[in-house]
């Protein structure tokens, strides 16, 4: 697992978040690290055995922690996890968005209902957390008392940035979680005071979405293709997010961090760096022969 921590142990003391997806991968990671930054956490997932498990893991830490038992994709759902967390905790100050669906498929193999259920899961859910939590992060929204809005961060992917493999339902979904961000960001932003920003990891070990993949076949020969490809750790998307949660990330809002080591922007290299010079050598040596060569003007 990740390493110690550089911020501070207090950074989000007393702030109260709500993760969706938080009891596994990177949602459990992100629990963790605020719970042990001062955060009380409320974790919501559609599974109770790996809700439990997270919340006893969480408790066994020190940190004040709760499962509810829901599916984003259905509004009463969000509605009763987000009340019963500001009536466990008598706050909400960071709502924190990791549900999400993903498989690898060929887009003729995909059927319209598995790319519907993707962007339901990933977009509209995350867009139906926001809306029912608006009431609680809002400026002098309940148990708010004088201070401001409260931050919301919608975990993203940069898959839509180019084009993926056999990703096109997740490429959509996220695009669009990408495009909710910003827009609540302007307006919630401006007429609420609430921050709101994204995360885009790479591929991230010990995960349940990097196991379903990447398998391990594939692991060795992406390095040949992608020279920036290593896998990142939970741990690197948690202290993004402590940092954006934070009073640390105050100024920061409808941005989308890409947490991935550089990955997307990985192209295959073509030429070894010796050859480059070799070659750079001999075209500048032939530029400067057809140079001398050149007739004299008869003027």
């Amino acid at each position: 697992m990740g390493k110690e921590s550089p911020f501070r142990g207090d950074i989000v003391r007393g702030k109260v978040a709500l993760i969706t997806g938080g009891g596994s991968g990177i949602g459990f990671e992100i629990s963790t690290q605020l719970g042990k930054h001062g955060a009380s956490v409320a974790i919501m997932g559609r599974r109770k055995p790996v809700l439990d498990s997270a919340v006893s893991a969480l408790a066994s830490l020190g940190i004040p922690a709760v499962g509810f038992e829901g599916d984003v994709r259905k509004q009463d759902d969000a509605k009763r996890v987000v009340e019963s967390t500001f009536r466990h905790f008598g706050r909400l100050d960071i709502l924190i968005n990791a549900a999400a669906g993903n498989f690898l498929v060929s887009s003729e193999d995909l059927s319209p209902n598995g790319f519907r259920t993707v962007m339901d899961i990933d977009s509209v859910g995350t867009f139906t957390m926001c809306h029912e939590a608006l009431k609680y992060l809002k400026k002098g929204g309940p148990g708010r008392g004088s201070s401001g809005g409260g931050t919301i961060l919608n975990i993203s992917a940069t898959l839509h940035y180019t084009a993926a493999w056999y990703q096109i339902h997740v490429s959509a979904a996220k695009a669009a979680v990408d495009a909710v961000t910003r827009n609540l960001a302007l307006e919630w932003g401006a007429d609420y005071d609430i921050r709101v920003n994204g995360i885009a990891p790479g591929p991230i070990g010990d995960t349940p979405g990097m196991s379903k993949l990447a398998p391990q076949e594939i692991d060795s020969k992406a390095r040949d293709y992608m020279p920036l490809y290593k896998l990142g750790e939970t741990w690197d998307i948690a202290m993004a997010a402590l940092y954006l949660a934070s009073d640390a990330g105050k100024f920061v809002n409808g941005t989308i961090l890409v947490v991935d080591g550089g990955l997307w922007l990985s192209r295959p290299r073509h030429l070894p760096k010796e050859a480059v010079k070799q070659l750079s050598r001999a075209v500048e040596k032939r530029s400067r022969d057809v140079a001398i060569g050149v007739p004299k003007s008869k003027l």
